[in-house]
């Protein structure tokens, strides 16, 4: 249904969870700074280190990729953070980073396991010099596949989420994941409460995307099932100058839906028949988009109407 925002109505102040809680960040791309986008909502200080641009690129280049994507996403998901540009593998950078290791309650990467080596960033490492310091490693696969090549793209391929040829219409296993990376920054911390020292914790992105296919997984929406299209009172259909998201799924909602449209008979098995598909789809096919709006509010009806495809 389109509605317009509520005026006059103060937003809900943050719950601050995070408040004194300092989170140094190595993570580059989408998952690790989303995350860390999360935590500064609920109020971490967070810190980024970011390698250097390339020497050919351009003034006030990011040394982050996602910088040179989308400038604006780049800005959106690092508003309130401070960041550095360093080069972790000079002796310089090496300084600078345990300087900050110093002060972190938290620390988020998103290396391969062999950078981390590399760079010095082994857990055991950090955790005889810092015992407080607790790790957020985001990684493309657990376990031994952690070093595989991969991205959102492949990780949601993986776990049945793309289904045609057209790419997803959002980086889904990306913000899956950087939504349990978040959360993992808040079990680190009661964990470090609990336990007073740090801990690690890993994140993958085939695990998120895994999570998020669940339902699919399960059968929920597969071909057959009642929100996989076989319910006629949750599919998307064509409207008179639109779509219509319809969701009249409980029986109350259905009864709505079959009175609105015409159906005898609107009980809940009936809405699976061939007739209440087509007696919908018809129905609605008569209606503009406004006209939905307004039958949705008058009859207490799950929908969201939209623009032609």
């Amino acid at each position: 249904m389109m509605t317009d925002s509520p005026k006059n109505i103060p937003s809900p102040k943050p719950v601050r969870a995070l408040k004194g809680v300092r989170i140094l960040s190595l993570a580059l791309n989408l998952p690790g700074p989303a995350a860390l986008m999360r935590c500064r909502q609920m109020g971490a200080t967070c810190v980024k280190l970011e390698p250097p641009p390339h020497p050919s690129a351009a003034k006030g280049t990011s040394g982050d990729p996602m910088g040179l994507y989308n400038r604006s996403a780049y800005e959106a998901l690092h508003q309130g953070v401070r960041i550095a540009s360093v080069d972790l593998k000079t002796e310089v950078g090496q300084k600078a980073l345990h300087r900050e290791l110093a002060k972190a309650d938290v620390l988020m990467t998103s290396f391969r396991p062999s950078a981390l080596q590399k760079l010095g960033l082994k857990w055991n490492t950090l955790h005889i010099r810092y015992p407080t310091l607790s790790m957020v490693v985001i990684v493309g696969a657990p376990g031994a596949r952690a070093e595989e090549p991969g991205h959102d793209l492949t990780y949601m391929a993986e776990s049945g989420l793309v289904t045609g040829l057209d790419l997803p219409p959002s980086l889904y296993a990306d913000m899956g994941g950087s939504l349990m990376a978040s959360e993992a920054v808040l079990q680190a911390r009661l964990l470090q409460q609990q336990k007073g020292k740090g801990v690690r914790l890993e994140i993958a992105l085939s695990e998120a995307a895994n999570y998020l296919a669940l339902p699919r997984t399960w059968g929920l929406t597969q071909p057959g099932a009642a929100v996989g299209g076989s319910h006629a009172g949750y599919r998307v259909y064509p409207c008179k100058d639109g779509r219509v998201a319809l969701a009249a799924l409980e029986p109350h909602f259905a009864a709505s839906l079959g009175a609105a449209v015409g159906l005898s008979n609107s009980h809940i098995m009936a809405m699976f028949a061939p007739e209440s598909h087509h007696r919908v789809a018809e129905f609605l096919l008569t209606q503009t988009r406004i006209a939905l709006d307004q039958l949705a509010v008058e009859k207490d009806i799950p929908l969201f109407t939209l623009p032609a495809a």
